[in-house]
């Protein structure tokens, strides 16, 4: 049963992969790779909309303190909305 969970997560990054060979530089294949694990890992934790989450953590990272970044993982990022909610 965990085979075909793992299989089903993966499956996206097998289908984009042929598609971001074309992501225009190695730079840029690096950053989708960030995105990408970004988003897949507030899918594993249950964020539904991991857009609501890139955009918060973009708008908040400038001047959060680098002390304090480990706030802005998905994990903790949705336990601080929950306690807000």
């Amino acid at each position: 049963m965990l085979g075909y969970a793992v299989e089903g997560a993966l499956h996206p990054i097998t289908i984009g992969r042929d598609n971001w060979m074309f992501l225009g530089s190695e730079k840029g294949g690096e950053t989708m790779g960030i995105l990408m694990t970004l988003v897949q890992t507030c899918r594993t934790m249950n964020i539904n909309n991991p857009l609501e989450y890139l955009e918060d953590v973009l708008r908040r990272i400038n001047g959060h303190p680098a002390s304090r970044l480990a706030e802005l993982l998905p994990g903790n990022w949705k336990k601080a909305q929950s306690y807000y909610n």
